[in-house]
């Protein structure tokens, strides 16, 4: 879609594709950024844990909900201004499948005509259509030219 600021309706929703989280993802992502934490790599520490087993860390979900929303403006962000409001409701786990429904919260037009500020919130549902995160995204887009 890659939609400018004048496409985007406050109360929409815009969902993505779907995707399973697997082992390797959980085990490469913690290998490149170096977190070594028991509860994400080692299941029979996991295990003892309140999750009964290893789940994905909260920096893989958000890179992965966040992934998924770049086609609602892969050609017309020209920023992240902040992100407010960051929420993780529930574990994920290898073998859940993921994604990310994308809810319009606010938008408005800056001084510069070319541009527009949009808040985005994004909804990363699992396989059950519980919400496991959730987080608010301030975005700087273009505005559809004259």
């Amino acid at each position: 879609m890659s939609g400018y600021w004048e496409d985007f309706a406050v109360g929409s929703r815009h969902p993505t594709y779907a995707r399973t989280i697997t082992e390797g993802d959980i085990s490469l992502f913690c290998a490149l950024v170096g977190y070594h934490v028991p509860l994400f790599i080692d299941e029979e520490f996991a295990k003892t844990t309140q999750y009964g087993g290893r789940i994905a860390p909260s920096a893989l979900i958000m890179a992965i909900s966040t992934g998924m929303t770049e086609g609602l403006f892969r050609t017309t962000i020209l920023g992240l201004l902040a992100v407010e409001r960051g929420r993780f409701l529930a574990p994920v786990r290898h073998g859940d499948t993921v994604r990310t429904e994308v809810e319009v919260i606010s938008k408005r037009p800056t001084k510069d005509a070319a541009r527009g500020i949009v808040v985005f919130r994004d909804h990363l549902l699992n396989q059950r259509d519980e919400t496991v995160y959730q987080i608010d995204k301030v975005t700087l887009l273009r505005r559809r030219p004259a």
